[in-house]
């Protein structure tokens, strides 16, 4: 069984790497409907093929990365590509077109300032390897 490090992770917007990520996350769900009869003794459930997906980025505040962090503005429909794994040959990423939704800046006094982009796909997300 194959296992990854965080320190792997990769996150583009289009071709472009996302600079000063320290983490993300993502979840994709499927929409689906119950379909047990008055006869069957267990539930059961019919998937509707309606998939949907989200997520959010953080990184350390880089007011300098305009492909990156400031492509990821609120309301923008970006090319995302998350890869959990990084983008060497063979490796798992998953893409698609993502609508930013929210972004939160953490400020701390003696801490490096976070930014965190919440995100919500806007079509399909993909899985395909490098």
């Amino acid at each position: 069984m194959a296992n990854h490090h965080g320190s792997e992770g990769v996150v583009r917007v289009g071709a472009n790497t996302v600079a000063e990520v320290t983490g993300f996350s993502f979840t994709a769900t499927a929409e689906y409907a119950e379909d047990t009869t008055l006869s069957d003794t267990a539930k059961t459930y019919n998937v509707t093929a309606i998939t949907s997906w989200n997520g959010s980025v953080t990184a350390f505040w880089d007011e300098t990365d305009t492909t990156g962090q400031i492509a990821l503005a609120p309301g923008a429909n970006v090319s995302l590509v998350l890869a959990p794994e990084g983008v060497d040959s063979g490796d798992t990423r998953y893409s698609g077109n993502a609508l930013v939704t929210e972004i939160t800046r953490n400020v701390q006094r003696g801490a490096i300032t976070e930014v965190t982009f919440n995100f919500i796909g806007n079509g399909a997300l993909t899985a395909a390897t490098s």
